[in-house]
């Protein structure tokens, strides 16, 4: 907020203006750049309506994620690919790497 200006007199200023302010109880915030991910884990947010529209404000130390980074895949992982599809496990594994850990749409595309 502005520094040196009393919280209910900000409050009072805020409700004359039609603005609200929610802070929402968030575990997570993910924001996928270009190039990377910056992920929030419990940041503070705050939804905040005025005049019919909404913004988020988002406080928080973010960890950068790369999105180049290949997904675990588990035995169980490529064990319902397999059956589900009934393709190799050389064909399941390039399937899920290539949707980063996304099974369903690993099988929709062994599928077709």
């Amino acid at each position: 907020m502005l520094p040196g200006m009393n919280m209910k007199n900000m409050a009072k200023a805020m409700k004359r203006m039609g603005i609200k302010q929610n802070e929402l109880n968030v575990k997570q915030v993910i924001m996928k750049l270009e190039d990377k991910e910056l992920v929030f884990d419990n940041p503070q947010v705050s939804q905040v309506n005025m005049m019919g529209q909404k913004t988020y404000q988002v406080v928080g130390e973010p960890q950068e994620r790369s999105l180049d980074e290949k997904p675990e895949i588990s035995e169980e992982d490529l064990k319902v690919v397999i059956e589900q599809t009934g393709k190799t496990i050389e064909e399941a594994k390039a399937a899920i790497e290539k949707h980063k850990g996304d099974l369903a749409a690993a099988i929709m595309e062994l599928k077709e």
